[in-house]
This record gives C-alpha cells, sequence and structure tokens, in this order.
C-alpha cells in the first residue's frame, strides 16, 4: 500500500514512514520479520501493552500452567514483558530503527492534588523503566503527561536517540513465553467485572477511550478481564482465600460492582446508558463454554 501510494503520487520510496505496534505474541516472535518488510518505510517498533497482555492470556488460555493472576500483578517488570521489551530493542537497535516505549495509561487528576502527584509519579516511574531499557522515544494518553516523559527520557537519554544500546543477551521463546504466577482475589475478579463491563457500555455508546478510575482504557483492557474471567472459570481456579471461582461467584460480584458504577454516575446517565446490553454480552462471553477470539465481533451487532 505504502508504495503503491507513492509511485501513484510521484514520491520517492520511503517518503512514508510508520511505526509498527509490536502487540501481540505471535507479532514479537516476528519481530524482525515485521521489521524487514516494512525496510525503508519503517521508524521502528513500538513495544505495546494492554493488547500485548490480551494476546499472551489469549493464545495461552487453554494451558492450566498459564492460570494468570491479578491482572494488577501483570506489569511490565514481570519476566515475561521484560523479556518482550528486550527483545524488540535489540531488534531494532540492530537494524538502526527506533524501540518505542508503551503508552502511560494514567491521565491527570485536576479536583484532587495529592491523586495527581501520585498518578506523575507512576509515568514518571514507568518511562525511567523504559529509557533505562534502551527506548528511543515513548508515548502518553493525555497531553499533560508530556512534560513528565521528556524530563525522564531528558534525564538519562543525552543524544537524540539510544540506537547503541544493544543488551548482550539472546532473548529465547521460553523467555518469551515465561509462565506467570500469582494470587487470584475477590478484588481481581471484581475489577475485571467493573473495567470489562463500564469499557464495554461506554464502546456501544460510541467512545474508543474511556477514563475509568484515572486511567484511559480501551478495548484491550476489557478484553483481557473477559479472558481472565473465561480462563479462570475453565480452570476453576480458587481465590486466595480458597473459594473456588464459579459462574455464580460472577453474579454475585456483579451487582455489587453495577452499584459501584452507578454511585460515580447520575441517575439519568446510568439508566439512559447500554448496561443492560454490555452485562448481558460480556457475561454470557465470560461464562462461555468456547472462547470467542475477539470481544467486539459480537458488539458491532449490537450498533445501531
Amino acid at each position: 500500500m505504502f508504495v503503491h501510494a507513492q509511485a501513484a503520487l510521484g514520491l520517492p520510496r520511503g517518503t512514508i514512514r510508520c511505526t509498527m505496534l509490536i502487540e501481540t505474541i505471535t507479532g514479537a516472535f516476528k519481530a524482525e520479520e515485521i521489521l524487514y518488510e516494512l525496510r525503508e518505510h519503517a521508524s521502528g517498533l513500538n513495544c505495546g501493552r494492554w493488547d500485548y497482555m490480551f494476546s499472551m492470556v489469549k493464545k495461552l488460555r487453554n494451558r492450566p500452567g498459564y492460570l494468570f493472576p491479578d491482572r494488577t500483578l501483570i506489569t511490565m517488570d514481570v519476566p515475561f514483558l521484560k523479556a518482550y521489551v528486550t527483545h524488540v530493542i535489540n531488534v531494532c537497535h540492530r537494524h538502526g530503527a527506533y524501540a518505542m516505549g508503551g503508552m502511560a495509561a494514567q491521565i491527570p487528576i485536576r479536583n484532587d492534588p495529592a491523586a495527581n502527584e501520585a498518578a506523575l509519579a507512576k509515568v514518571r516511574a514507568d518511562k525511567l523503566r523504559e529509557v533505562k531499557a534502551g527506548h528511543d522515544g515513548t508515548w502518553v494518553a493525555h497531553p499533560g503527561l508530556v512534560k513528565t516523559a521528556l524530563d525522564a527520557f531528558g534525564e538519562h537519554m543525552k543524544g537524540p536517540n539510544q540506537l547503541g544500546v544493544i543488551h548482550d543477551v539472546k532473548i529465547t521463546a521460553s523467555d518469551l513465553l515465561a509462565p506467570l504466577h500469582g494470587p487470584l482475589t475477590e478484588q481481581g475478579v471484581r475489577w475485571n467485572l467493573h473495567v470489562g463491563v463500564r469499557y464495554l457500555e461506554a464502546w456501544l455508546g460510541g467512545s474508543g477511550s474511556e477514563p475509568i478510575h484515572h486511567l484511559m482504557e480501551d478495548l484491550a483492557t476489557s478484553e483481557i478481564s473477559r479472558s481472565q474471567l473465561w480462563q479462570w472459570l475453565k480452570f476453576g481456579a480458587k481465590l486466595a482465600d480458597g473459594r473456588p471461582v464459579t459462574a455464580e461467584l460472577y453474579d454475585r460480584l456483579l451487582p455489587l460492582e453495577l452499584a459501584a458504577i452507578r454511585a460515580e454516575y447520575c441517575d439519568e446517565r446510568y439508566n439512559s446508558g447500554r448496561f443492560p446490553e454490555a452485562v448481558e454480552l460480556f457475561m454470557r462471553m465470560s461464562k462461555s463454554p468456547t472462547f470467542d477470539e475477539f470481544l467486539s465481533l459480537p458488539a458491532y451487532e449490537l450498533l445501531p
């Protein structure tokens, strides 16, 4: 498409440039091939976050050795994500391409200075991790976070890029597929129900990105939530307190989370929303004996 567009407009090859997001585990295995196919059109590769986590849970959902813990424990510091970042940086820098960091999902909290400072501290820590790992740049979810990201990179990246950083380690398939074990809690179940349903309702209402508890969420967040609920149910996972994960547990916790959402909204906004459709679809897919590849496919059928 790039080559055809440039030829049609009489532009030199390589005029169009792109940065490819490596947001799936299969994409990580093919990162070198993807960069090669783009060649003169490639600015670099970008390390995704939410979509990559969704891809890991989805692709490995039928393997009991990959029973993922609470979503809040799947941070960029866990082994399989650190390996992925190192791999993408090495692939890019070996070929003179830029390695971009992931999006900081936090958004400024204008009515709570203390909470805002805490959010900015998280963004700074995340960007420091990226620049120290060897990334050449990054992106954020809100323009109010640009300065925090620039300051973190400016402190540790003295030149225009870090193309000279190539980690002296060979990332293997085992590294990219390292299992992640940890506790599963009631709060983790409730958070997946809350965010999954709340985002899906916003998506059905026409919002592609939705701020939820000061984080900019997108479809991948709902997908992670749905995939984890499905996987926990499939393998009869147990909570940290010993209780089994069952469909009945989901049904018991869901009204509590809907009440919490309603308390944040005014009744008019809640009642005029698309919560009945969102709840029915999200819960049906979370409990289904078979796994649907994407939440959005049946959701499109509900759009006007």
